[in-house]
């Protein structure tokens, strides 16, 4: 996208979260801020504030992304196994063209390690991976930036331009559907507000839920954003139009391999808590729906660990939790193709529900006349964001409908 859009557009993406992130976590409770009814999760929130068939779109919506989500951590976890396995590889024999790699077995191994994740009970109890898989997201971010500062400096040269990729390496329609998908990117990057009001739930009362969360939006959004800018602005003065989708594939075997494999380890670290967190909603839907239509469903047998207290585990949802990551792994497999995955992914959650359905709540829950100026703003923002997430949808299903044009299921090679 280049030195001025790319930049430009993340930190719109950035405010139009913050703003957003802030109504939402004013819906948690309804009334009263400190004492009135708990919406436990978004789909409550909006059942509660706007009711009808909103949501049964939200719940649609939400839990797709939710799904797609989980296939997109899947592939990106795999090819971070592959690079590491590559890596070893190439300074084991010496020889890069002899390394090739399918992707298949690493798909199946992490899906391994997320039956056994999956079986934690609900976000309540699973605070630690959540905090491990912060401090790998730091490192292979700081990291990437280190590389790109090294990269640089053994060039001597700043990489890329103001408008991106030239009209002579690319046709205008292959720029516009890349700038396209590269929205869907950014849009998944800031698409966290479906679990926002779940997270928002494992926050003690006192002080006010809404204030603790408001300030940590404010804070992660700024961290993140700031992260990424620095990351993207280096990888891109490394690497110019060139760069990888992946920042760190561009450094390839560079003498410091050892902390290329690092970040490679943290980022399959990471993505084995961020899988957790956004799958957790849609295990716990699906659990109490299911209870609620057939009662006797919902039965629990006692495991004892020698050294460990009596774990209860529930038989429906061990069964169901393992089909579930069994099937985001097969798929993952059909489409092992990462950055437009994420941008479809990105694309059909970002508007409704980062933008949409928070700005609705927001306008009912403070009572904001309509034709006001603030109503005009809030509709206006949320009227670009959806131009905005229809034209990374396009580019995105472009990419992936090309991507199908190379790759063949189940035989991806790295």
């Amino acid at each position: 996208m280049g030195w001025i859009a790319g930049p430009s557009v993340m930190v719109l993406f950035s405010i139009v979260t913050l703003y957003t992130s802030s109504f939402l976590a004013d819906c948690y409770r309804t009334g009263d801020p400190m004492f009135g009814k708990r919406n436990y999760t978004f789909m409550d929130a909006v059942s509660t504030i706007l009711g009808g068939q909103s949501v049964t779109i939200c719940g649609i919506v939400q839990y797709l992304n939710l799904f797609g989500s989980a296939v997109g951590y899947t592939i990106a976890a795999s090819l971070s196994m592959m690079a590491l396995k590559r890596s070893h590889c190439v300074h084991s024999s010496g020889e890069e063209n002899s390394c090739h790699i399918s992707s298949n077995p690493y798909m199946i191994g992490f899906g391994a390690m997320q039956i056994i994740f999956s079986q934690i009970p609900d976000f309540h109890n699973m605070w630690w991976l959540s905090i491990v898989a912060a401090i790998m997201s730091f490192t292979y971010s700081i990291i990437g930036l280190v590389l790109g500062i090294v990269k640089i400096t053994e060039t001597g040269t700043i990489k890329g331009s103001l408008t991106g990729i030239s009209i002579e390496a690319v046709t205008e329609a292959q720029k516009v559907w890349g700038v396209f998908q590269a929205l869907g990117n950014i849009a998944f990057a800031y698409s966290y507000s479906f679990v926002l009001l779940e997270i928002q739930d494992t926050i003690k009362s006192l002080p006010s839920e809404v204030k603790t969360m408001k300030k940590a939006a404010k804070l992660s959004i700024a961290v993140t954003t700031t992260f990424y800018l620095l990351c993207g602005c280096m990888g891109y003065a490394a690497f110019g139009d060139l760069a990888p989708g992946n920042l760190l594939a561009g450094f390839g075997y560079h003498k410091l391999f050892w902390l290329v494999d690092m970040a490679n380890a943290a980022i399959v670290i990471h993505l084995v808590g961020a899988y957790q967190v956004y799958a957790q909603p849609l295990f716990s839907f699906v659990e109490k729906e299911t209870a609620k239509r057939w009662p006797q469903i919902d039965k629990e047998f006692k495991i004892s660990v020698p050294g460990l207290p009596p774990y209860n585990q529930n038989i429906f949802s061990l069964v169901w939790r393992t089909v579930f990551v069994i099937i985001t792994t097969v798929i993952s497999m059909l489409l092992p193709f990462f950055n437009d995955v994420l941008g479809v992914i990105g694309a059909l959650g970002f508007w409704p529900l980062t933008v949409y359905f928070p700005v609705e709540m927001y306008i009912l829950q403070k009572k904001i006349p309509k034709w006001s100026m603030t109503w005009i703003s809030l509709q206006l923002m949320s009227a670009v964001c959806l131009i905005v997430s229809i034209l990374a949808g396009l580019g995105s299903v472009v990419g992936v409908l090309l991507d199908l044009k190379r790759y063949k299921p189940f035989s991806s090679d790295y």
